[in-house]
């Protein structure tokens, strides 16, 4: 008994034991088997170990391909829903609230207009919604049915008619140079602003919806050297000056030349007229200081050879010291015997020079009576009694 004892251990040390897990931990020695991937997932599943060989005999004639394995995921795919429709990449305009204005804003409760209007002793027909707008240039608001661009129109015209035709009558032998200059003294853009500022025109720092309709509205001009711009048309000129900005003088002018359209429209000729002179002919301009002859002498000559007189002769009149450091010489021009000019200066010829000088002056600064007959003047009454004008033949030309 005690040799089959020993027998039965050494049977069970050769032996290997069996176990009911030995089907999950085959021996070493047993070829594996190939791992088996699953086709519809993307994980991959593989034996720990080897499975025994009857075991895999078994698994062999019972499984000829291996079975998907079905696994479930942890995080499934979100149901895609349609999307719906992206907006417009430009945000939205944003929802601003109605501004209130201020009362100043209207013209029928400005106070600044109200004055304004007293103050160039306009007529009750001369409306404030009128004034209000020749106040805004079209630098402001380009709109035309709102800038004072119309009314500068009309008014430019009106003035510089009323202004030529007051010129030409009173000297009809005025030069063209001298008639432009004394044009622009009386009716120029600086004269005109001069006015403006005379009757109290005050200017808005900025145009917005908010300034007072009595204070004159236009887009600044920047800061900068002034470029004088060579190419453009007048016209492409001032368009692209109203865009970038203008002058408070050019601005200042287009009001008051504004205010005499006004002045037309709503009361008439006759009232214009008379606004005319009260605010430009009551200016005194010394038209004699217009003057800037190159050869006097040879030009005082030239004109009395086509007038048919006698030709100028320069005739010393009178002197005093004139061996001391300030000697004063007095020089008469004369046609025939008649003394047609009259100069004195530092010596003989400056004295003459400046006698040939007054002597045209006196030629061209004649004029008719003191009183002309306008043409306008038969505007108001047609059958109103007119003396013509007297038309000169022009200037001398050397």
């Amino acid at each position: 008994m005690k040799r089959m004892r020993c027998a039965g251990l050494l049977r069970d040390q050769l032996l290997p034991i069996r176990h009911p897990s030995a089907r999950m931990f085959p021996p070493h020695h047993i070829r594996r088997t190939p791992h088996f991937t699953a086709t519809t997932t993307t994980t991959t599943t593989t034996n720990p170990r080897p499975l025994s060989t009857s075991t895999r005999n078994r698994n062999s004639a019972t499984t000829t391909a291996p079975a998907p394995v079905e696994t479930s995921n942890p995080n499934p795919p979100a149901t895609t829903s349609p999307e719906p429709p992206q907006p417009s990449s430009s945000p939205p305009p944003p929802q601003t609230a109605p501004t209130t204005l201020p009362p100043c804003r209207s013209p029928t409760t400005s106070a600044k207009l109200a004055a304004l209007h007293a103050r160039l002793s306009l007529h009750p027909k001369f409306p404030v919604q009128t004034l209000a707008r020749a106040l805004i240039h079209p630098s402001a608001d380009p709109n035309p049915l709102f800038n004072n661009r119309s009314l500068t129109t009309l008014g430019s015209a009106l003035i510089n008619y009323y202004a030529t035709e007051w010129l030409l009558c009173t000297y009809p032998r005025l030069p063209a140079e001298v008639l432009r200059a004394a044009l622009s003294a009386y009716v120029g853009a600086k004269a005109l602003a001069s006015m403006g500022r005379e009757w109290g025109v005050e200017s808005a720092f900025e145009p917005r919806a908010d300034v007072d309709a009595g204070l004159l509205q236009f887009k600044r001009l920047p800061p900068g050297p002034e470029v004088e711009a060579s190419g453009y048309k007048w016209w492409q000129e001032k368009g692209e000056r109203w865009t970038n900005g203008v002058p408070e003088e050019e601005a200042t002018a287009s009001f008051v030349t504004s205010t005499f359209a006004g002045v037309y429209l709503h009361e008439g000729v006759g009232p214009v007229k008379q606004f005319f002179r009260q605010h430009v002919l009551s200016r005194k301009l010394d038209i004699d200081k217009l003057f800037n002859f190159v050869q006097p002498t040879r030009e005082l000559s030239s004109l009395c050879s086509r007038e048919g007189f006698e030709p100028p002769i320069a005739r010393h009149i009178s002197e005093t010291g004139r061996r001391s450091i300030a000697p004063v010489f007095v020089v008469g021009v004369y046609s025939g015997l008649e003394k047609i000019g009259e100069g004195h200066g530092g010596s003989m010829n400056e004295a003459r020079i400046r006698a040939a000088v007054n002597a045209l002056k006196g030629w061209y600064l004649y004029s008719p009576a003191p009183q002309v007959d306008l043409p306008s003047k038969t505007d108001d009454d047609p059958h109103a009694p007119f003396r013509p004008a007297v038309i000169d033949v022009g200037e001398v030309i050397v």
